[in-house]
């Protein structure tokens, strides 16, 4: 529209029309060239599968690149087409390790649904690959199958997708949500759920689960939630503006994991000499300190920002471990313990 701006009263023209018709050849012509270039086997049949069109387009498009100097030959030993030498970009300037540490996160944490709603760094990893010289790109084929990486069992990401963006979409746009929750003690009561409004600031992945950290104007407090527990959430219009001192960082503090709690304790837990080792071998929190006896036992010490998750933690140690300090958590270790412990006694539960 020579340079000045559509009325949006006015209905799209012809010319308008034949603008988008171009701009969407043009997105498809790109994408053609990135999986062309993402590696073999990309016959017509398949591009013209995954980008919507029928197989006539897909040998239009090659002439219509051809013509701009982007030549994609036919290999029959594939099926598939690929690209002639110098036809397109040059590579990345990427080390073999850059490659395959990104190539691992991207293949075997986000798109093997290790992390949900991380699947676009597969496209982008795609993008990568195409840039990358024959012969990494070979190597990196062959490496990759032989080491693997698996976090923690996580949350499946079915359900609540719109949840992910909503919230994505608030923090982006400052808007309030419309929300309701299943905490533990609401799911208990079975009383229905109340709506209210929350005002997220950032999301947080931690262990197995995404979160959502943000002012719950119900409690009248910043609340970390669990995205997978929302039971409903509206977008709203009503804007908000995030502390300006807020910081994940400063938010999470020193707690074990991700629950900030009042106040702050000393901590000290006593590890046997068959588990210092593998207690010892790993980054648990970021205050760790360990001491090593003579009878090859060690203690840890920390300074941890509440107890509810750390409690657990040392659960799951079992009989290996022992808590010195402070007294309020090796009492709530020991009945916690004790609980356990009748349920496979006289009288403990059956399931």
């Amino acid at each position: 529209m020579s340079g000045q701006e559509r009325d949006p009263r006015q209905p799209f023209t012809l010319d308008e029309t034949a603008d988008a018709k171009s701009d969407k050849k043009l997105h498809r012509l790109l994408r053609l060239v990135t999986l062309v270039q993402s590696g073999p086997g990309w016959s017509a049949k398949k591009l013209a599968q995954e980008l919507g069109v029928d197989e006539r387009t897909i040998f239009r498009y090659l002439k219509d690149l051809a013509q701009a100097g982007v030549n994609l030959t036919h290999d029959a030993a594939t099926d598939g087409y690929r690209a002639a030498p110098g036809s397109l970009l040059p590579p990345m300037q990427l080390t073999g390790e850059e490659a395959l540490a990104l190539a691992l996160l991207c293949d075997q944490v986000a798109g093997g649904q290790q992390i949900a709603h991380l699947t676009a760094a597969e496209d982008g990893l795609r993008k990568i690959r195409a840039q990358l010289p024959p012969q990494l790109a070979e190597e990196l084929e062959a490496e990759a199958p032989s080491i693997r990486v698996q976090t923690a069992p996580a949350t499946e990401a079915d359900g609540w997708q719109k949840v992910y963006d909503d919230v994505r979409w608030a923090i982006r746009h400052g808007r309030a949500l419309r929300c309701q929750y299943e905490s533990g003690a609401a799911s208990a009561s079975g009383q229905e759920l109340e709506w209210f409004d929350f005002e997220p600031y950032a999301l947080l992945y931690s262990v197995r689960a995404w979160y959502a950290v943000g002012m719950h104007r119900g409690r009248g407090a910043e609340r970390t939630l669990k995205l997978s527990r929302f039971a409903g959430m509206q977008r709203t219009e009503r804007a908000f503006e995030r502390h300006a001192e807020f910081s994940l960082e400063t938010y999470l503090g020193n707690a074990w994991r991700m629950m900030n709690g009042t106040p702050e304790y000393d901590v000290e837990i006593w590890f046997d000499p068959e588990f210092t080792h593998t207690v010892s071998d790993t980054k648990w929190h970021k205050t760790q300190e360990f001491e090593f006896n003579e009878d090859g036992s060690c203690v840890l010490k920390c300074k941890v920002a509440g107890l509810e998750e750390i409690v657990w933690w040392v659960l799951g140690m079992g009989p290996h471990a022992k808590v010195l300090n402070p007294p309020e958590l090796a009492q709530r270790v020991a009945d916690l313990a004790t609980r356990t412990a009748r349920q496979y006694g006289p009288g403990g539960s059956q399931g």
